[in-house]
């Protein structure tokens, strides 16, 4: 049996891509985009014909050229989302501007216009995860958006301050990024290898998991972001992971047996004890991780540029 097999008896598997092409060569549940991917593959020649169309889309909307620029670019988006759809039985993410990552009323304006756009299509919004930063502000735009059944996936989580917050918030899922924890490790620390068993990104979910079944919350735990497939392995049993084509095809093509790391009946024999916090706590715990601090700012940066990269070729587009 491949390790992709073994995964999938014991964790959701979810694509994080936005070539949708690519995605019913490993039939995953769920399908996970944010601005980088889209921006991967936009340029794709097998996908110009999204891309004019969502462009006239905006010319026929009117307004000014910025107003159109925004308009295409949610369709975009959300076009994207729809194509996926087609070949995962699940949801699939679509994420929020990460300029309005400090914007409590910018990012439940944003989301529901995402929300609206995916429902002119037929889609419900049951099966779309609208992706937020996992910012305060973030947060509370998520708890909010949940009363309304507007899922939410909060993204570059880092720190256990920031998963405790989601949790008490009641959103529906979470994506700690294991590779950039690791990534900020390698950088700055005197190791420069891990195994599966002592990898600090992979360490941090299993916390996290952990954690969310000893005091039974209910949102869902996506490790994100990885790197290689023994970080992978080393989160068997998680509720779901979210993986690159590159690293699912690896999967695919590697039968060594895989044991399981992470089973809810073992993370209730555990004694942690339950915290809750309010903003000023949550700002304290979250600023004393100065990896998590560093990797969710330069995160939303990256993905605001990125953001800013569709919207310049999407501009040229228009303005030809």
């Amino acid at each position: 049996m491949s390790c992709l097999d073994q995964l999938k008896k014991h964790t959701v598997v979810v694509a994080d891509t936005g070539d949708f092409a690519a995605i019913s060569q490993y039939m995953p549940q769920d399908a996970t985009t944010n601005p980088s991917l889209i921006l991967s593959v936009v340029n794709l020649p097998q996908y110009s014909s999204i891309v004019q169309e969502c462009v006239e889309f905006g010319r026929q909307s009117g307004g000014s050229l910025e107003e159109q620029i925004v308009k295409v670019t949610d369709k975009l988006f959300v076009t994207f989302g729809c194509r996926i759809l087609e070949h995962v039985p699940g949801r699939v993410s679509t994420e929020v501007d990460a300029r309005l990552s400090f914007d409590v009323e910018g990012s439940l304006a944003k989301a529901r216009s995402l929300i609206k756009l995916y429902e002119e299509q037929g889609i419900s919004r049951d099966r779309v995860l609208i992706k937020l930063s996992t910012t305060w502000e973030g947060i509370l735009a998520a708890k909010e958006l949940e009363k309304e059944g507007i899922h939410c996936n909060m993204t570059l989580l880092f720190s256990f301050a920031q998963a405790v917050a989601c949790a008490e918030a009641g959103v529906t899922l979470i994506s700690p990024f294991v590779g950039r924890i690791y990534d900020w490790h390698v950088k700055n620390g005197d190791r420069k290898t891990f195994t599966e068993d002592d990898d600090p990104g992979v360490l941090s979910v299993r916390k996290i998991y952990n954690y969310y079944k000893r005091h039974d919350y209910k949102t869902i735990v996506m490790g994100a972001s990885f790197r290689n497939t023994d970080q992978i392995s080393g989160l068997l049993g998680c509720d779901y992971l979210t993986i690159s084509p590159k690293l699912l095809e690896q999967l695919k093509n590697n039968d060594k047996k895989l044991d399981v790391k992470l089973c809810a009946e073992k993370a209730k024999e555990l004694g942690d004890d339950h915290i809750s916090l309010e903003e000023k706590d949550f700002r304290y715990l979250h600023n004393q991780d100065a990896m998590a601090v560093e990797k969710l700012a330069e995160g939303i940066r990256k993905f605001a540029v990125d953001q800013v990269k569709i919207e310049d070729q999407i501009r040229s587009l228009l303005s030809a």
